[in-house]
């Protein structure tokens, strides 16, 4: 925003210039001040924005920001490293690392359930990533109509539960299992979905960013040659703001797109349950895929 800003107010002093000499009409010189403020505008917006980030993450640290982070001197989005590239078969294993399934699992500890076979049941065993980096078919087969079976008969839910420590026969401890089978069942649920959603998302943004890039680069050299006509008196102003316009909206959604594909890499890591290691590339390698678990 603040390259648009400086190109701006440039064409801004050109037109005034060239208004002044009699070249050019106040119509494009007004067009250029219009275009200069729009561009001061949105980037007063930014500062702002910027200020209530850097307050929030100041308050989620409990501690004054680094210096480089405030006067400039962190990385560019363009210029932040990748996560690692996300290999090929992955155990959906990960998944019982996260808070939630854990904290699930431990409800269905403490109402006396069998949490070995509370995982058989429920929790499918299979890759999670196929090759680069993407959603193996096992993952996205899970989310295929009738494909994800975890609605049980309460009469089947029984064996995942101590018999000799839980209390059967009453109303209340059955609603608890109830309850915590519900839990469990949707914890698992909602891991698999985000695993599914951040993979498909890692599979568009790459090439969405790789487009809006080249198509900057387009709109940049667009620009040029159209304000090098209008200083030639060759092309009207119109086509130079009309190239302005186009460039500063590319320009921003490349920004944007990179955000996404960064914010992209943070939901992954955290719907793997916090990452992975090279071992766990290979936990599954010699062992068939186990289907989901079926009604």
């Amino acid at each position: 925003t603040r390259q648009t800003l400086g190109t701006r107010d440039e064409s801004q002093r050109l037109t005034k210039l060239r208004f002044d000499n009699g070249v050019s009409s106040e119509l494009d010189f007004r067009q250029a001040e219009s275009l200069a403020e729009a561009a001061r505008a949105t980037l007063a917006q930014l500062q702002r924005q910027r200020a209530l980030d850097e307050n929030a993450l100041v308050l989620l640290i409990g501690q004054a920001l680094p210096t480089g982070v405030l006067d400039g001197g962190a990385p560019k989005l363009s210029a932040v490293a990748d996560l690692p590239a996300v290999p090929a078969g992955l155990p959906s294993d990960l998944l019982m690392q996260r808070p939630d399934i854990r904290q699930a699992e431990q409800q269905l500890i403490a109402a006396n359930a069998n949490i070995g076979a509370a995982r058989a049941a429920f929790f499918p065993r299979i890759s999670l990533t196929a090759t680069a980096g993407t959603a193996s078919n096992e993952l996205s087969g899970l989310f295929e109509s009738g494909s994800w079976g975890f609605s049980l008969a309460p009469s089947l839910l029984l064996p995942i539960f101590d018999a000799g420590r839980n209390q059967a026969g009453l109303e209340s401890a059955r609603a608890g299992r109830e309850i915590a089978v519900a839990q469990y069942e949707k914890s698992i649920q909602s891991a698999f979905r985000e695993v599914s959603d951040a993979l498909a998302g890692r599979a568009t943004l790459a090439e969405q960013l790789r487009a809006q890039r080249a198509q900057a680069t387009a709109e940049s050299t667009r620009f040029r040659l159209s304000d090098l006509r209008y200083r030639n008196g060759i092309s009207n102003f119109l086509d130079t703001l009309d190239a302005q316009r186009s460039l500063f909206v590319v320009q921003q959604s490349v920004v944007q797109t990179r955000l996404a594909q960064l914010q992209n890499q943070v939901q992954l890591y955290r719907a793997l349950g916090g990452g992975w290691t090279e071992a766990d590339q290979t936990a599954t390698a010699s062992a068939s895929p186990a289907p989901a678990p079926a009604r």
